[in-house]
């Protein structure tokens, strides 16, 4: 019938607008983090603080002119109960932050590599459950391509090379990162099953958590001694600051949207895209070397993330769980809590793990 082809139209095109849109804000939130990086090196917990401020003022904005955007009470309570994910998010975004400093653009997709396999491994402890042997498999395709990616390699210049705490701090952010996805889960219904109201404690406690550090670094103080520098160009800290501050923002809206139209496995193939899109910007833009072992690698640790996304799905088809709806995304309950993650800002990576 002409009306359900023109409604499959809508749904196809809405799919790849919102693909695409999610895609676009993660690639300017990490050319733009690592151009900012590049020029102030010496202010990484500024950077993350600033953000983390001007996402809370947005929600703050967009809570003005939609109703379906609620701004929750600061209850002492509920801080208490969200402190353990507001934590390991906020030092997360630390370990993040700094690898993506300390490595080149086209490297940190392969410094973060350990993403899935950490995931799996954290769910499975936690839940004491124990993963399929083809989820096993997955994991170790993934580590294995991490493996060939940090493989030192003598072709590689010296200021190519990635350091060993920067990968450290990869492994480390990767760590966080799965903490925060078994966390999250429980996390929810403090906030009623709101997606936004997370993000927004998220922000806010990150926030006010990293404060503290940033006064102890003395950063405030070195950003003010950097102004005074003929040579420190001050419109890429200020413009990157508030692009990033703002397209972190987009990406939650852009999480939200994804539950409405998206599947994981359509999530994960458009992360896919990203990785491989980031890795050839990185070479063009800051003429990062991207060399065979990197190349395979970023391949390798593609092919088990969608195999295991693929498995998911499988296995997630034959449960058909049902999940608490978002109160503002008007999902239905048959929507994984992995779909619902993707939603917080801080975490536009998080992998789809629906254990």
């Amino acid at each position: 019938m002409p009306g359900h082809s023109t409604n499959n139209d809508a749904t196809v095109l809405q799919v790849a607008g919102v693909v695409s849109f999610y895609m676009c804000a993660a690639l300017v939130m990490v050319f733009v983090n690592k151009a900012v990086l590049n020029s102030s090196p010496d202010i990484p917990l500024m950077l993350l603080l600033i953000q983390l401020i001007i996402a809370v003022v947005l929600l703050h904005a967009s809570a003005l002119v939609s109703k379906r955007i609620e701004i929750p009470k600061l209850e002492l309570d509920v801080a208490k109960k969200l402190f353990p994910v507001v934590a390991v998010n906020i030092i997360g975004l630390v370990f993040n932050t700094l690898c993506l400093r300390d490595v080149e653009a086209s490297f940190f997709q392969i410094a973060r590599g350990l993403n899935l396999p950490l995931t799996i491994l954290v769910s499975s402890i936690v839940t004491r459950s124990v993963p399929s042997q083809k989820v096993v498999l997955a994991a170790i395709l993934v580590t294995f391509g991490f493996l060939c990616g940090v493989t030192p390699s003598s072709s590689l210049p010296t200021k190519a090379t990635p350091s060993l705490v920067s990968l450290i701090y990869g492994v480390l952010s990767s760590l966080f990162i799965a903490f925060h996805a078994v966390l999250i889960k429980s996390s929810l219904p403090y906030c009623n099953n709101s997606a936004i109201q997370l993000a927004y404690w998220t922000n806010l406690g990150s926030a006010i958590m990293i404060l503290p550090f940033v006064l102890f670094r003395g950063e405030p103080a070195i950003l003010q001694s950097l102004t005074a520098t003929a040579d420190w160009n001050s419109n890429v800290f200020l413009w990157g600051t508030l692009v990033t501050g703002f397209f972190g923002f987009l990406l939650c809206i852009a999480g939200l949207l994804s539950i409405k139209v998206t599947s994981p496995i359509t999530h994960m193939f458009s992360s896919a895209a990203r990785s491989v899109l980031q890795t050839l910007l990185g070479v063009w833009i800051f003429s990062d070397i991207l060399t065979v072992n990197r190349g395979v690698s970023i391949m390798i640790i593609l092919a088990g993330t969608l195999f295991f996304t693929w498995i998911k799905h499988v296995e997630t088809a034959a449960k058909a769980p049902r999940r608490p709806a978002d109160i503002e995304s008007g999902a239905s309950a048959s929507k994984t809590e992995s779909e619902v993650e993707t939603v917080v800002w801080q975490a536009p990576e998080k992998l789809e793990e629906d254990k």
